[in-house]
């Protein structure tokens, strides 16, 4: 089941971030880098971040989740993270089709992720994302930009 979370209450900012620090430690593995600012997050900068949350729980406990900002007609994934216990089981796919169909008047979406996250990129590629471009903010870390035109 998905729902919308409200990241401003401690719980719930808690429990997105036990799922956070799992999965982007997996990423920071896969990257070779572990200086990510997700893994700096903590309740009290979720409870700031102006993101929206949804949730994807399995009976009560939180799975995964989606974040994302707004402006005009686009919509700015920030963050799509899911338990690893639950990586390659569909969660991460049923948050992005849900945001898709839930939020109106969305003209684009876009997304970035680590260069070298090739599990990211090969899922933003198969669910119809392009690349755009690639930005390397140092050495060890480059961020390649998607986005999917809806309309």
């Amino acid at each position: 089941m998905i729902q919308k979370i409200d990241i401003t209450d401690p719980e719930h900012a808690k429990a997105v971030l036990d799922v956070q620090i799992p999965s982007y430690n997996i990423e920071a593995d896969i990257i070779g880098y572990h200086d990510i600012p997700p893994l700096k997050d903590t309740v009290e900068s979720l409870q700031q971040c102006g993101e929206i949350f949804f949730g994807y729980y399995c009976g009560e406990k939180l799975c995964g989740a989606i974040s994302f900002k707004l402006e005009k007609n686009v919509l700015d994934i920030h963050r799509l993270i899911v338990i690893p216990q639950y990586f390659n089981k569909g969660v991460a796919g049923e948050l992005l089709s849900f945001i898709e169909t839930y939020m109106d008047n969305i003209d684009t979406i876009c997304v970035s992720t680590a260069s070298k996250n090739a599990p990211a990129i090969q899922f933003y590629t198969k669910n119809g994302f392009s690349k755009l471009e690639e930005i390397r903010v140092n050495e060890q870390l480059s961020l390649t930009s998607f986005n999917k035109l809806l309309q």
